[in-house]
């Protein structure tokens, strides 16, 4: 992958998901940072960074990945982009997205495009920026209760904040783009 690649896609995380201040998180925890992860991810130059980059960590992975997804909404944009570079690269790998709910009327499912994969397909579980990995863990389950096989876990930004190890204890291994030292820069 170009280095200007992720040095760009670094900036436009600086410049549109970055605070700094007093938050709340999803977690429930206090943070002195803020990630939106979105406002990076649905730029039109900012999603064709992140899904080029983890198209080519996912091409230069051991795996044979046939699909990404993740919990929406932050993982929504991202599988997104990488299915559609993928499949501008000649090697599509179809998107699902993971519900938090399940639809509440027709067939009640859990997982969009799931149709386009096959029971035991080797996929990849995307989150746009990781904490306590909660909600990157539901989505591994779902993912999993629909019959396909995790492979790899990717993040646009893992906060350093105990989502690894969580991972890490049930198994997966977090491959993150950038981390908290990269966007804080210490």
């Amino acid at each position: 992958m170009d280095a200007n690649y992720r040095d760009r896609l670094l900036e436009l995380l600086r410049e549109k998901s970055y605070e700094r201040g007093r938050f709340v998180l999803s977690s429930g925890r206090e943070s002195d940072m803020y990630v939106d992860g979105k406002q990076t991810t649905l730029h039109a130059e900012g999603s064709y960074l992140v899904g080029k980059i983890l198209y080519d960590m996912i091409r230069g992975s051991d795996f044979s990945i046939e699909g990404v997804g993740g919990l929406t909404l932050g993982a929504d944009p991202i599988v997104t982009a990488v299915s559609l570079i993928s499949y501008l690269e000649g090697n599509p790998v179809q998107a699902f997205i993971i519900r938090k709910e399940p639809k509440t009327h027709g067939k009640s499912v859990w997982v969009e495009g799931a149709k386009n994969l096959n029971k035991g397909a080797k996929v990849a579980i995307i989150d746009d920026v990781v904490t306590t990995a909660g909600s990157t863990l539901k989505a591994i389950r779902r993912a999993e209760e629909e019959g396909f096989q995790v492979v790899m876990v990717m993040a646009l930004v893992d906060r350093d904040e105990g989502g690894r190890e969580n991972l890490m204890e049930e198994g997966y291994q977090l491959e993150a783009i950038y981390t908290r030292k990269d966007l804080v820069g210490c």
